[in-house]
């Protein structure tokens, strides 16, 4: 028995100095003075001392001799190294290394400082952009009717284009020194935000200028005569650009394009030029229909040899006039009855000079790193940003419809099935601005945070899916009868666009969050990769033996972790020491640590294989997602001041987060291909089993009040959404209903105790404000609330109707 505990004592001091990073040297010493104390204090058997002190000698001692260790482990492991890892093409290469590492480097690590993302400063608007938001956005917003917009005209309104124009919405993210505004990421983000709550076309229209368009692009690579020439015309609207990069035969794959430019001589304004002679077709460009300036993603080959020795360049970028003759554009796509402009463009053998690629000759070949840098950033701002917007919009008319809507005489908000979606709608809001605010901010820090946009492009869309669908739930049939009443109907036809843009969703989940940031976030595998591919091997060689050791002891450290954190209900780490988070800042440092472990063991096991297991590759990045999704979510909170009224809406998300994330590291086991390798990590990830749950339906609940209940905590959820109470507007009448209704409330309770007390006869042929007037119940002023209210409710419920006439499809040409 006194053996037994020995052993464990041991077991639990190596696992202690694994989690402590102790390091190999102090490591080893202090495990041998724990033996030399068991070999003279406990009662174990010499025969098992010998064979501890056997197998610790015989790993301790070669170890620590760094030439023999690199000559009889390192080197044998940098031949199979390269065989093992991931092989990359050129284009995932790029993408790899396009962008940076910021939050997600943590995650990657196990090892998250709370004290680091508490530092981050809290992106704040200046005077200027505060004053733009609240005036060209906020007019800009009610000069817009999204029933008009996509009904009647299918386009924005002619003075909302010139308004567009004029007001520099095409030049937001454009210097000053160019002519445009200058603002910040976050600036960028709140406006899109805005519009987006109140039209997904206008919102559409103005993001794709200021994120992956000719504007970015020129202000990272153009060259100055281009910078001079364009971007002063960009910001004032009188250049209309898009950018061009899917075809028909290369969607998600873009490094299959079979767009062409041959470098070759032609004639350019009766001169003959060295330029490009450029064959493409494209789809699904926005704004591509009105566009003046057209950005064109294509390969160039040099048949010839007029530019050197190679043929094939690589993909490039240019800004084509559209204007330019053999460009055919100005057709449109119809996607699911939004009115943005969409359409294709194509091209055949449209001879343009050089100085049409941004950048100039010198960019040859550049087009793939130009873009993964540039996609970044957009990804990172413009559909985080629209999805937040919607889901704003969703959780403030929903929490006021679920208030002023009645059935079986009470508001529908307070039946458990709608606090369900309710709470759902309100707690993916909470989390999904936290995460847009966060990334934008990280963008304002210098940050091209190019795993993170995968993760907030595919995660705010979805849950802003979700929020879709359970607004429409709620509102039953107020949200399917389509007409200038209905504020959710086309947001619920529009949702798949943001799925299906800048990366399809399931590609983004399967391929690109953890098969990109598995290599890109972790803190040794692309440096062991690069050094397996130095040309000098020796040297190679010693950089791979460090990494390589550093990279067990960090597996090591982290498994450690995971099974101490997991025993102890991560107890053992140090966390911002607040009562009400505390738990939720342990949970994240444990999840982390597995998810560490599990990276790590599947990327050893699987090799190049992980490509190909695209659902374990789509699991692994649910974790990463969903820990970053918290984090904001906790940043957020602590960056607001800790208000207690937020708290259920950062326990409703925050539990959720941590319980997906279990689930995809249950599921993860459960489909491990490597059965004996599922059984050990299931031992040192979940030791206990899973220790989360969903949030409780007392926190939904909570949820649910707050929103249906004007206040502080209410207005922190929709913060930045359009809000309107003018009872002529489609969104203002919910909330000017809502105020409506609450003051009425109190007077309509009094009057319904009356009943039950007997001292107020009820009679459906008698007006029952009239007699409760007359029996001293209510006031005259407070039967006029009574009846204002109930007006504002059949407002806020009815919905449209049509005249067979107006159902008539027009034949008019």
């Amino acid at each position: 028995m006194f053996t037994l505990l020995w052993l464990i004592g041991l077991f639990f001091c190596i696992t202690g100095l694994a989690y402590a990073r102790s390091g190999l040297l102090n490591a080893c010493l202090v495990v041998g003075l724990y033996l030399l104390a068991m070999s003279l204090f406990s009662p174990a058997h010499w025969s098992l001392m010998l064979v501890l002190w056997a197998v610790f000698l015989g790993l301790a001692i070669p170890l620590n001799l760094s030439g023999w260790r690199r000559d009889k482990v390192s080197a044998p492991l940098f031949g199979w190294f390269q065989k093992v890892l991931p092989p990359l093409s050129d284009t995932e290469k790029e993408a790899i290394e396009a962008g940076t590492v910021w939050w997600d480097g943590e995650l990657f690590s196990g090892r998250p400082d709370w004290n680091q993302l508490h530092d981050y400063p809290m992106p704040q608007l200046t005077e200027e952009e505060q004053a733009f938001i609240d005036g060209p956005v906020e007019e800009l917003c009610r000069m817009t009717s999204e029933w008009e917009l996509t009904t009647t005209l299918q386009d924005l309104p002619p003075d909302v284009w010139e308004f567009v124009r004029n007001n520099g919405f095409f030049g937001l993210i454009i210097p000053t020194e160019f002519g445009g505004k200058g603002f910040s990421a976050f600036a960028h983000s709140q406006i899109v935000m805005k519009l987006a709550s109140r039209s997904g076309d206008l919102g559409s229209t103005v993001m794709v200028p200021n994120s992956l368009g000719p504007a970015e692009l020129l202000l990272q690579y153009g060259t100055e005569e281009q910078k001079k020439h364009y971007l002063p015309r960009l910001a004032a609207g009188e250049e209309v650009p898009c950018f061009a990069l899917t075809s028909p035969e290369a969607g998600s794959d873009a490094g299959a394009m079979p767009d062409r430019g041959i470098v070759c001589h032609g004639q350019w304004q009766g001169e003959e030029v060295l330029g490009l002679r450029v064959s493409w077709e494209k789809r699904y460009i926005t704004l591509g229909p009105v566009a003046t300036l057209l950005g064109l993603a294509f390969k160039v080959f040099d048949p010839d040899r007029l530019l050197g020795d190679d043929e094939e360049l690589g993909i490039s970028l240019a800004l084509i006039p559209t204007e330019t003759p053999g460009v055919e554009i100005g057709r449109r796509h119809f996607p699911l009855n939004a009115a943005f402009m969409n359409g294709p463009n194509s091209g055949k053998d449209v001879f343009i000079p050089m100085d049409y690629l941004i950048g100039g000759q010198p960019m040859i070949g550049q087009g793939w790193v130009m873009l993964m840098n540039c996609l970044s950033v957009g990804r990172s701002i413009s559909l985080p940003a629209g999805s937040t917007g919607g889901a704003k919009m969703a959780s403030m008319t929903t929490g006021a419809y679920a208030r002023i809507r009645q059935q079986f005489g009470l508001p529908i908000g307070e039946f458990e099935g709608v606090q369900e979606a309710l709470a759902r709608i309100g707690g993916n809001t909470y989390i999904m601005d936290a995460a847009r605010t966060m990334t934008a901010g990280a963008v304002d820090l210098g940050e091209k945070p190019s795993v993170l946009s995968a993760v907030v492009k595919y995660h705010l869309t979805e849950r802003m899916r979700q929020c879709i669908n359970d607004a429409m739930d709620i509102h039953g049939g107020k949200g399917i009868c389509m007409g200038p009443k209905n504020y959710l109907g086309r947001s619920y036809q529009s949702v798949p666009i943001s799925i299906t843009v800048e990366g399809a969703n399931i590609l983004t989940r399967n391929m690109m969050i953890f098969g990109q940031g598995a290599i890109r976030c972790h803190p040794y595998v692309l440096k062991e990769m690069l050094a397996t591919q130095d040309e000098d091997r020796d040297r190679g060689l010693r950089h791979f033996d460090k990494l390589l050791f550093d990279h067990v002891g960090f597996a090591t450290s982290n498994a450690a972790a995971s099974l101490l954190l997991g025993l102890t209900g991560g107890a053992l780490v140090s966390v911002p020491e607040y009562a009400e988070t505390r738990r939720f800042y342990r949970q994240l440092s444990r999840l982390s640590a597995c998810f560490a472990t599990l990276a790590d063991t599947t990327m050893l096991v699987l090799g190049g294989e992980l490509k190909r297991r695209e659902r374990l590759s789509a699991r692994l990045g649910d974790m990463l997602s969903n820990l970053y999704l918290a984090s904001a979510a906790l940043k957020r909170f602590e960056d607001q001041g800790r208000p207690d009224e937020d708290l259920p809406f950062l326990e409703w998300s925050v539990q959720d987060a941590l319980t997906r994330t279990e689930q995809a590291m249950d599921e993860t086991l459960k489909n491990f291909p490597v059965r004996w390798a599922a059984v050990l990590l299931r031992i040192l990830v979940m030791p206990l089993g899973r220790r989360n749950a969903p949030p409780s339906d007392r926190i939904g609940a909570e949820v649910a009040r707050r929103m249906m209940t004007p206040g502080a905590a209410r207005d922190r959820l929709i913060a930045g959404c359009f809000r309107s109470n003018d009872p002529d507007d489609v969104t203002g009448l919910l909330n000017h209903a809502l105020e409506k209704v609450i003051q009425a409330e109190a007077i309509e309770k009094r009057m319904a105790r009356s009943v039950r007390e007997g001292n107020l006869a009820y009679d459906d042929d008698a007006d029952m404000l009239a007699v409760a007037i007359a029996a001293d119940i209510i006031t005259a002023e407070d039967a006029e609330i009574i009846r204002q209210a109930h007006t504002a409710r059949r407002a806020v419920i009815e919905v449209d109707d049509f005249s067979k006439e107006e159902m008539t499809p027009s034949t008019e040409k």
